[in-house]
């Protein structure tokens, strides 16, 4: 064995006392991979992989991806060894209020963390994004001079993930877009959670990998001349083929009480602490033990890591010199852009028109898109009813990765966990559509990119009991409301064509979060009574006067997306004292000042109606004790949209009346 090989096997025992201690420290968190995969970990973090501690975000990186987000410490031990910004302290602090070790990884909470992973099987499919996002990058910028962007995307799952179907659909995409800057290493280890694996599992994964246009390899991921010899063949390789690397581990290797068993994946073995730290021939007295010589090679490893980052440093500016017109486009993508400006390049509707909000948004996307060209648009199979297609330009595909559409086949899941992985790499700005029925399967990611804060935009449509004849299966009467809980995702249910230009200019503005943008099936009405400038820029403060009242104000009638037509007709018959306040975005409005809510919705007014064609829970927080709700409390029903409106008495009426009864 080499002076190298024996120091990171070395790392590797060290890199397991770390986890151990952390885990024992405070009695919880996941031993068994961290311990499992050592040896992997100081393969790719002690020599394999291509990254910079001292710039975390250097944008030719190799990514690395924990889609086993539970064996976190394997995570934060090789970032402490490798030298990142991520003291001892912090891995003593594991789990604890305010440190920078999570349970789970957390983006932009910890230097080197690349995505927010735990749900199994997310981080297949964020990586599965990151490499279309380096394919992207490649084909856009790269010149036969200058080849600056050549970086792979490396992935580590265990049987977890390769259960889920989120990382099924995204490992199928994967193959079919011969994404091969695409590594996936199976920590295959034969356990899960409750059982061993042979209780749930019995397939053949290298055929099935292969059906599904990968190249696989099986190594044992203890020997790590052998998992080198695997790694540098897939980072080689140019077969036009994701790779997959299956590495043989035994589950908490280390502690041979738990070892190999299903017990060993929680903090079953520290309990074993003592024990299993002898056997690794760690000092007894002394707890997140890291030797000296360790300490010197990764801190000479971490030089050369710099060093590399530096020559590639010196190549990228001449690239910048002699391309300035591309890197003036790779810097816009650290530009937000200013909804103001973006609404300038969209043309005002024809005052006839008569246009579902999802026409009204192909319409809109185009300037748009020709104004922000990092811009990416995508669709599970669904492109001819969402309408959301970048008209000028082509699909990304494996003979035009510069294309802008993708077309993500009927994979919801993996379309917004892909989406993630586009917007966690940063420069392209990630947008997908499918009916908004359908967020249910997509939800998970949704949720995912909420709490790290991607701006990714979903165009959803199909909004409500305006479906018509599909019927209930296919009319989302609680998916607003269900999506609207999620903590910082923003959505935006837009009344008519003009109030789509404000939702789609809020949602491309926005860089702290998602959007989702619920539009109709069925054409509405373009709400004249209101100018075009209130609509556009009322929804961008989320609420706004849409009609004021020309007497005393006596009813305050609230709507949003295509019910706002029905609370303007009640309002005519109420007379002059009624009020109609717009609000396609609760998110939004809530976050306006206590003063400019109360311009809007007054306290003094307690005679209080909003309609929507949905579920009715939280218009509660709007209308108060004293107001009611027209919604829909049920399921809707096979008929044509207008006659399901009437039968469930989503009506200007029904407002009318109840307005009348307070």
């Amino acid at each position: 064995m080499t002076l190298q090989t024996l120091l990171l096997a070395k790392a590797a025992n060290q890199a397991r006392g770390l986890a151990i201690d952390a885990v024992h420290a405070c009695s919880s968190g996941h031993l068994g991979l961290p311990l499992g995969c050592a040896e992997i970990g100081a393969v790719l973090y002690g020599h394999a992989l291509s990254h910079n501690p001292e710039r975390p975000r250097w944008i030719n990186r190799d990514r690395f991806v924990l889609s086993a987000g539970h064996g976190s410490m394997f995570l934060y031990s090789w970032l402490h060894l490798t030298g990142y910004d991520l003291p001892l302290e912090q891995l003593k602090n594991f789990r604890q209020l305010h440190s920078t070790t999570p349970g789970h990884p957390e983006f932009h909470e910890t230097p080197g963390v690349e995505c927010t992973t735990g749900p199994l099987g997310q981080g297949v499919a964020n990586a599965v994004g990151m490499a279309v996002a380096g394919q992207m990058l490649a084909a856009r910028f790269n010149t036969p001079e200058h080849p600056i962007f050549d970086y792979h995307v490396v992935a580590l799952a265990g049987d977890g993930c390769m259960q889920e179907g989120v990382a099924l659909e995204a490992i199928s995409f994967a193959g079919y877009q011969k994404l091969d800057n695409l590594i996936l290493i199976y920590d295959s280890n034969d356990v899960t959670l409750d059982a061993m694996a042979n209780k749930t599992q019995d397939d053949n994964t290298v055929a099935r990998f292969k059906s599904l246009n990968w190249d696989v390899q099986t190594v044992d991921g203890h020997d790590m001349v052998a998992f080198l010899k695997a790694f540098t063949k897939a980072k080689k390789a140019k077969s036009g083929k994701p790779q997959l690397i299956i590495a043989k581990t035994q589950i908490a290797r280390g502690i041979p009480e738990v070892a190999g068993t299903a017990k060993g994946h929680g903090e079953g073995g520290a309990k074993f602490a003592d024990g299993a730290r002898a056997g690794l021939g760690l000092p007894a007295d002394q707890h997140f033990f890291v030797s000296d010589d360790v300490r010197a090679y990764f801190a000479d490893h971490k030089a050369r890591l710099v060093r590399a980052c530096n020559r590639w440093s010196k190549a990228y500016k001449a690239w910048r010199e002699a391309n300035p017109e591309k890197a003036a486009l790779l810097d816009a993508a650290q530009t937000a852009p200013d909804a103001a400006k973006l609404l300038e390049k969209i043309p005002a509707f024809p005052a006839d028109a008569k246009l579902a909000t999802r026409a009204a948004g192909r319409d809109v996307l185009q300037p748009i898109a020709a104004e922000l060209p990092l811009v990416i648009g995508g669709s599970a199979d669904l492109y001819g009813s969402t309408l959301n297609y970048i008209a000028t330009d082509k699909d990304f595909e494996p003979a035009n990765r510069t294309g802008r559409n993708i077309r993500f086949g009927i994979r919801e899941h993996a379309m917004a966990a892909i989406a993630n992985g586009i917007a966690y790499d940063g420069t392209f700005r990630p947008s997908v559509a499918t009916f908004l029925v359908f967020a249910d399967y997509s939800r998970p990611s949704m949720r995912l990119a909420s709490l790290a804060k991607l701006p990714v935009v979903y165009v959803y449509t199909h909004d409500s009991i305006g479906v018509g004849e599909d019927g209930p299966t296919h009319q989302p009467v609680e998916t607003v409301s269900g999506l609207r809980v999620i903590p910082n995702l923003d959505v935006i249910r837009p009344a008519d064509p003009e109030e789509t230009a404000g939702a789609f200019a809020a949602a491309f503005e926005r860089t702290d979060g998602p959007t989702l943008l619920a539009l109709t099936r069925q054409a509405l009405p373009m709400l004249n009574d209101i100018p075009v400038q209130t609509r556009r820029e009322g929804v961008l403060k989320g609420g706004y006067i849409a009609v004021k009242e020309t007497a005393e104000l006596t009813h305050i009638l609230l709507a949003t997306g295509s019910e706002l037509q029905l609370a303007i007709a009640a309002a005519k018959t109420l007379g002059a004292g009624a009020r109609v306040v717009s609000i396609p975005s609760f998110h939004r409005f809530d976050k306006q000042s206590a003063e400019y809510r109360e311009s809007v919705l007054p306290s003094s007014c307690r005679k209080r109606v909003a309609i929507e064609a949905g579920v009715t829970g939280l218009w509660h927080k709007y209308v108060g004790l004293d107001g009611k709700v027209i919604g829909i409390d049920r399921f809707g029903m096979s008929a044509p949209a207008p006659t399901i409106f009437k039968e469930l008495g989503v009506t200007a009426d029904a407002v009318v009346a109840a307005a009348q009864s307070l």
